[in-house]
């Protein structure tokens, strides 16, 4: 049997090299396969898989063509060897691996980040990089480069990697407290990926920096489950990681179908937009008042607590509280209070499976009851009906 050709009937036998692990490598393969599931007749080769673990082929496995998250030298090389045709789904650009490429518009990704960030109303900016990684570089200086077209600038603090684009998980948090300490607040801090940015939440505990009224955080990387766990869940940007898929399935197909038709150089998939989680769920309000009174809001939430409660805690008095509300935000404190446990019993409903009436008594509300009304009032849904929606959505 000759490489490269299938040993059964007329299917194609595909090997996708994508880590598992993360929201992006799924959602990659998903794309894949809706690609195969169009009329493509193909048979793919899909391993659980972490996102720096070594991704091999066994060397008896024959078949018509790879997509490949190259981010290996060695990988390349062993691809190479193969002579079938390759498509690298990788941000990473490596020398050795000279494969057609469908990856993600990091530049626009930054470009999106930034643009974010300012709607916010932030005018000062920081990025948390990696020393030593060409790609998280290049992201670095796409999203310094849209804060400089603005007017803004963007301090840096970096650090060295563990593995790959991950931070050491041994990671000196109190100086890195004590650098977001150092910056004018309220203070935006872009990453390359939710574990950077877990790591800056982190940091500003260690310091008793409020996230997001003090230090905002976004990733430039979506993962569900680490930005839902994080102490504060973490705002990202959304790549386009379906698309990518789909569209390194279509350029495989055509080169397996007529190999003259070799696809050149590379396609960036512009990202999908921004996830917004509590990590951004603000306003830049160079207010220390108010910014006291947002933060005694959000960590209280289970509290019954009333505005008088709110502006007591703020140091002024009711009515001036509601005046600067009005002002800042658009709203009073009494809707403040009511968004911040709407918002936590949502994720409470989300990511548990904990009775309704025990989601009302932990998000604040004064009864199951109570809280459907609100539910129905602000939200056109129930909480039973919005917890069956998010489950079957998955």
């Amino acid at each position: 049997m000759q490489l490269g050709k299938s040993r059964t009937s007329k299917a194609k036998r595909v090997a996708v090299l994508v880590d598992t692990s993360t929201t992006w490598g799924r959602e990659v393969i998903a794309g894949i396969h809706r690609y195969s599931c169009g009329g493509a007749d193909w048979q793919l080769f899909v391993e659980a898989r972490g996102v720096e673990q070594r991704r091999w082929l066994p060397t008896s496995w024959r078949g018509d063509g790879v997509i490949a998250r190259v981010g290996f030298t060695d990988l390349a090389k062993r691809l190479r060897s193969l002579r079938v045709p390759v498509v690298n789904v990788s941000g990473i650009s490596l020398p050795e691996a000279r494969f057609p490429r469908v990856a993600s518009d990091q530049a626009a990704a930054a470009e999106m980040a930034a643009a974010h960030l300012m709607e916010r109303g932030f005018k000062h900016f920081a990025y948390f990089s990696l020393l030593g990684v060409g790609y998280v570089a290049e992201h670095q200086q796409a999203f310094e480069d849209r804060l400089r077209m603005a007017g803004h600038r963007c301090e840096v603090f970096s650090v060295q990697p563990q593995i790959g684009a991950e931070p050491d998980w041994n990671l000196d948090l109190r100086r890195l407290g004590k650098w977001l300490a150092r910056m004018p607040k309220p203070l935006a801090v872009f990453t390359w990926s939710t574990s950077s940015a877990r790591e800056v939440i982190y940091a500003c505990g260690q310091c008793d920096l409020a996230v997001p009224e003090e230090v905002a955080v976004l990733s430039g990387s979506n993962d569900d489950l680490l930005c839902e766990v994080a102490p504060v869940p973490i705002s990202a940007i959304q790549l386009g990681a379906e698309q990518i898929g789909f569209q390194a399935a279509s350029e495989l197909d055509l080169w397996m179908r007529s190999p003259e038709s070799k696809p050149a150089g590379e396609i960036l998939i512009p990202p999908v937009g921004v996830i917004e989680r509590r990590s951004t769920d603000t306003l830049a309000i160079d207010d220390p008042s108010l910014v006291k009174a947002l933060r005694f809001i959000r960590e209280n939430p289970a509290l019954p607590i009333q505005v008088s409660d709110v502006a007591r805690e703020a140091g002024m008095c009711r009515r001036a509280l509601e005046q600067r509300f009005q002002q800042l935000l658009g709203r009073s404190p009494a809707a403040e209070i009511r968004r911040v446990r709407i918002e936590r019993a949502l994720e409470m409903l989300r990511c548990t499976d904990l009775p309704v009436a025990t989601v009302a008594e932990r998000a604040g509300f004064s009864s199951p009851e109570y809280m459907s009304s609100v539910f129905r009032q602000h939200l056109t849904t129930t909480p039973l009906h919005y917890r069956k929606q998010e489950r079957n959505s998955k």
